[in-house]
């Protein structure tokens, strides 16, 4: 390759690698250029993208980046799977397409943020349910709480107008 496709290159990869907010590292021998096709279009409706990569130029990329943890997943071929929004939706949707179509990727692990993932805990993070769902599900946690202190604090109130109520049909009778 040329040094100025190889600047090139990197000068891509490090953008990517400096937006995104998860990379997957994968395997991709075995796949046809057709399955390669097919999952490179499956993922470009979403903000989720997929590349081959050369481990040289990954590691001037990930230098550039910040990112040098990228380097602890890559080990030998590798492709990279690159989630610009939500983290979990990028695994999901890679992970999907995983598994509908029968391809043979690998997951060799993720950088989330700071912190490097396991394949397994790339997996589980595609199980978990959508963002808005996590939310609705902390909601309901914190107004169950509230509500729980209301009923507490209410109950003695309660307990004194009944005592209040039976005390004048006490005094009635």
């Amino acid at each position: 390759m040329l040094r100025k496709k190889k600047t090139q290159i990197i000068d891509q990869l490090t953008d990517k690698l400096s937006r995104s907010t998860i990379v997957i590292a994968t395997s991709y021998q075995g796949l046809s250029a057709r399955e390669m096709t097919g999952l490179r279009r499956s993922l470009a409706g979403t903000a989720v993208g997929y590349q081959v990569v050369k481990n040289t130029l990954t590691r001037f990329a990930t230098q550039r980046a910040g990112k040098e943890q990228v380097m602890s997943i890559i080990d030998g071929p590798t492709a990279l799977v690159f989630g610009y929004d939500d983290a979990v939706e990028a695994a999901k949707v890679f992970n999907q397409h995983i598994k509908s179509t029968g391809v043979a990727v690998q997951i060799k692990g993720a950088l989330l943020g700071e912190r490097v993932l396991t394949s397994d805990e790339v997996i589980v993070l595609a199980s978990l349910p959508p963002k808005e769902i996590l939310i609705s599900q902390l909601i309901a946690q914190l107004q169950a709480t509230v509500r729980g202190l209301h009923n507490v604090l209410s109950f003695p109130l309660y307990n004194l107008g009944y005592i209040l109520q039976a005390r004048i049909q006490n005094l009635t009778e």
